[in-house]
């Protein structure tokens, strides 16, 4: 045996067990999902009926509608404000800058069952908004709970820091020269944004709206908490499949149907990265 096929044995002997785990923990229960959501619940047999029941049925067709109304208005949103963040933090050099440059992340690290619980006393009818304006005659009740605006703000506190700090990280990545050099020519504040600081850090931008929406598709406690009882979010319409209507084969349809949504995204992020160089030129 010669050496090199050693060394090739010993690096695949160490890579089986990461491997194995992988296939047993990912692979399998994926396949398992996908078999399942093609078989009648009764009988076994092949057949379509879990899937069209989710497109057929008006409050589940609803269910995803909605579903991608809140993902879509999160992504636009939490996009905009971070990337005007991220400009903010990269080209002002003040003490309010680096304060907020220290703040921005503390979400993040923010339990989501306390920080959405925290967004609930602040914004119900009778919640903190609401008693301060009674002190001014004013009975605020912002409606928020129970609609996806509520949501949509709730999102955007876990997901605004999250994108600013993958735009943040894209920018700082453009030389100070190339700018200057730009500056030195007479091109203004406007023309050097969009000739060179967007097309520079649109990578960037895209692959944060991509983990932004694959992040809210599936997302479960925002929903559970503020969320209505109709429209439910796809998180909550699986959540009730599985636990409360027992249809486990309508379940594992419901979970592709998600994964299919994410895998656009997915698609638009490895798209990203295999065009990386077209990107840099």
């Amino acid at each position: 045996m010669s050496k090199t096929l050693k060394q090739k044995l010993v690096a695949y002997a160490l890579v089986l067990p990461a491997f194995l785990v992988v296939m047993l923990t990912v692979a399998y229960p994926i396949v398992s999902a996908v078999i399942q959501s093609f078989q009648d619940e009764k009988t076994g047999a092949f057949t379509l009926d879990n899937y069209a029941y989710f497109f057929t049925e008006p409050a589940q067709r609803m269910n995803i509608l909605y579903t991608l109304f809140v993902v879509i208005a999160t992504v636009v949103i939490a996009l905009v404000v971070a990337y005007l963040l991220a400009l903010y933090l990269r080209f002002v050099h003040s003490g309010i800058a680096k304060s907020i440059g220290t703040l921005y992340l503390l979400p993040r690290f923010v339990p989501a069952m306390c920080a959405v619980y925290a967004m609930i006393t602040i914004i119900r009818d009778s919640g903190l908004i609401n008693r301060i304006g009674l002190h001014f005659g004013m009975d605020l009740k912002l409606g928020l709970m129970y609609h996806a605006n509520g949501m949509i703000i709730m999102n955007l506190w876990f997901n605004i820091p999250f994108a600013a700090m993958m735009i943040t990280a894209g920018l700082g990545a453009i030389p100070d020269s190339i700018i200057e050099a730009a500056r030195d020519v007479g091109a203004g504040k406007f023309k050097v944004f969009t000739s060179m600081i967007l097309p520079l850090s649109l990578k960037d931008v895209i692959i944060a709206g991509t983990f932004v929406f694959m992040t809210n598709v599936g997302s479960f406690t925002t929903p559970y908490l503020m969320g209505g009882n109709s429209p439910k979010m796809l998180g909550i319409a699986l959540f009730d499949q599985f636990n409360k209507y027992l249809a486990y084969n309508r379940s594992a349809a419901l979970s592709v149907i998600m994964f299919l949504l994410c895998s656009v995204s997915a698609g638009v992020y490895i798209y990203t990265n295999l065009k990386e160089k077209d990107w840099e030129q």
